[in-house]
């Protein structure tokens, strides 16, 4: 299987670190930029599209974040709590990024981790003092020159096979009645993302890996993840079982099995911006009818 165009991967801003680091440039940039605003929750839209806002339009307190430039245009969030006014519409990254370009998906996805790091981390870890933005909001610093920057948790993500072409699917408790997906886990410290496909794919379905191929990679900013895609061939189907703590049903499917418990009402797939339903199109393949199914999500 070839490497995954993901859904949530398709940035084409460049990031230009030249300009974050020169406090003059950033300036500048801000005057004539673009700007995106994040309330904390969602994203400030117009329709399907995130609302672009210039910076006459920004008032009150809030936080900027260079996001980078394409072309001759710089793109910043503002993050606030506010919103910028009491009609306009607000909506999550979940509901609106399915319908956005790659520029809009690039600075959403930047803009949301870096605001929900800013959020949580008002104090220096290392001497308890308040913490700033600073080089145009990539990193925070205190007072006494301690720098921190942004948290990023690695997650691998996993379609599980056997030597049949079979894929395995499993249900969480907490997702809906008929919601499977894909298996996923964090990687811990001192591990590997091949050990650590090998560890989750044990604990969650009973399984032993034999083989493993990366696939690609997402952020996933909900709200500070990097989702590394693997395929697993595994060597002992009889042994699959759930876990029975995150896991409580898992399921085998085939191509025309999949298709009918989906008509059947019994197999709700993953949303279309996650990787496990880029991973379980990928292994469907584009030459059947499409999978169908509505958008599901956690209670």
């Amino acid at each position: 299987m070839k490497i995954l165009n993901l859904p949530l991967s398709r940035s084409t801003v460049d990031r230009a670190a030249h300009i974050r680091s020169d406090e003059a440039a950033l300036a500048v940039a801000w005057q004539s930029g673009e700007i995106i605003h994040f309330n904390g929750t969602g994203f400030l839209i117009t329709g399907q599209s995130l609302k672009i806002l210039s910076a006459s339009d920004i008032s009150g307190t809030g936080e900027r974040v260079f996001l980078g430039v394409q072309g001759d245009i710089s793109y910043f969030l503002w993050c606030s709590e506010q919103n910028l006014g009491s009609d306009e519409e607000y909506k999550t990254l979940r509901e609106i990024s399915a319908e956005l370009t790659s520029l809009e998906i690039g600075l959403a996805v930047h803009g949301q981790a870096v605001a929900l790091w800013h959020h949580k981390h008002p104090i220096c870890a290392v001497c308890g003092l308040s913490t700033d933005p600073a080089v145009g909001g990539s990193i925070r610093r205190c007072s006494a020159g301690h720098e921190h920057y942004p948290r990023t948790d690695p997650a691998i993500i996993v379609l599980v096979k056997d030597k049949e072409d079979r894929i395995l699917l499993g249900r969480q408790a907490v997702w809906p009645e008929f919601r499977f997906s894909t298996f996923a886990g964090f990687v811990e410290a001192g591990e590997s993302f091949e050990q650590c496909v090998i560890r989750e794919v044990l604990e969650e379905s009973g399984v032993n890996v034999a083989d493993i191929h990366y696939l690609g990679s997402q952020p996933w900013p909900f709200p500070q993840s990097l989702m590394v895609a693997f395929e697993a061939t595994i060597q002992d189907p009889e042994n699959a079982r759930p876990d029975g703590e995150e896991i409580v049903e898992i399921r085998w499917f085939d191509r025309d099995g999949l298709y009918a418990a989906i008509m059947e009402g019994t197999l709700l797939l993953p949303p279309s911006i996650s990787v496990a339903r880029a991973m379980i199109q990928a292994w469907y393949g584009t030459d059947r009818p499409v999978l169908p199914g509505a958008e599901t999500w956690r209670p």
